[in-house]
C-alpha cells in the first residue's frame, strides 16, 4: 500500500469505511438474493411476473389490443415520473456541492449530526448523487423495455394465425412476458436505489446510524417483496 492509499483511507474514520462497506454489501447482496430467490419460491417479482406472461398470453387471443397498448403506456409513466424527479434531485445535489461551505454549517446545526469536514461532507453529498444518477438510467432504461413490450404486442400475430398453427401461443406470451418482466424488474432496480438513498442520509448524522439504517431498509425491501400482504393476495 502506497502514500496515496494511506491518505485516501485517512479521508474516513475507520467507522465510515466499514459503514459504507457495510452498505454496498448490504444492497449487492440483497438485489442478487432477492433475484436467485424468485427462481425458486413465489416472491412479488415472482408472482407479477407469472400475471404478465398470462396478460400477454391472452393477448393472442384477442382481434383488438388497443388495451393492451394503453396498459403498457400506463405503466410507462411510472418510470418515466421518476426518471424527471431524479433529474430534479440530481439537480439539486449538484447545486448543494456548489455551496458545500453553507450546506456543511447548516447541517451541523441540526441536533446529533456528525461535524465533519467540508470534504467529507462532499463525500457524502456525491455517494448520494452516484445513486441517483445510477437510479435515472435505471428508470430510463426501464421506459425503453415497455417500448419494446408495446412493440411486441403491435406486431402479435393474429388469433386465427395461432389457430392454425403458424405462430406459437406459449412462445409468443413468454418472449412478450419476459420483456415487460425485465422493464417492471429494471424500474425495481431504480425504486431500491431510491430506498438506499434514505439509509445514506442516515450517515449525515453518524456511521452507526448509517449502518442502522442500512439494515433497516435491507429489512423492510425483504418484507415488501417476500411477506407482503399484496403478495400473500396475488398468490391466493
Amino acid at each position: 500500500m502506497d502514500v496515496s492509499d494511506l491518505r485516501i483511507l485517512s479521508l474516513l474514520p475507520w467507522t465510515d469505511w466499514l459503514a459504507l462497506a457495510w452498505f454496498f454489501a448490504a444492497w449487492a447482496g440483497y438485489a442478487t438474493f432477492a433475484r436467485r430467490r424468485a427462481n425458486e419460491v413465489m416472491t412479488l417479482l415472482a408472482v407479477t411476473n407469472h400475471y404478465r406472461r398470462l396478460w400477454m398470453l391472452r393477448v393472442t387471443g384477442r382481434e383488438v389490443r388497443v388495451v393492451d397498448g394503453v396498459v403498457i403506456q400506463s405503466l410507462s409513466t411510472s418510470p418515466s415520473f421518476f426518471a424527471s424527479t431524479t433529474i430534479l434531485i440530481i439537480g439539486g445535489l449538484l447545486a448543494v456541492l456548489g455551496a458545500t461551505d453553507k450546506a456543511a454549517e447548516l447541517v451541523k446545526e441540526i441536533p446529533f449530526a456528525a461535524r465533519t469536514s467540508v470534504l467529507v461532507f462532499d463525500l457524502k453529498v456525491l455517494l448520494l448523487l452516484g445513486i441517483f444518477v445510477y437510479a435515472f438510467f435505471r428508470f430510463t432504461w426501464s421506459m425503453r423495455q415497455y417500448t419494446f413490450g408495446a412493440l411486441m404486442v403491435a406486431s402479435a400475430p393474429e388469433p386465427r394465425e395461432f389457430e392454425r398453427g403458424e405462430a406459437s401461443r406459449e412462445e409468443f406470451s413468454q418472449r412478450a412476458g419476459r420483456i415487460v418482466g425485465m422493464a417492471a424488474e429494471t424500474f425495481n432496480d431504480g425504486l431500491r436505489a431510491y430506498y438506499m438513498a434514505f439509509a445514506v442520509i442516515a450517515w449525515f448524522f453518524s456511521p452507526l446510524w448509517f449502518a442502522i439504517a442500512t439494515a433497516g431498509v435491507i429489512y423492510i425491501l425483504y418484507q415488501r417483496e417476500f411477506h407482503s400482504e399484496v403478495l400473500a393476495v396475488l398468490k391466493s
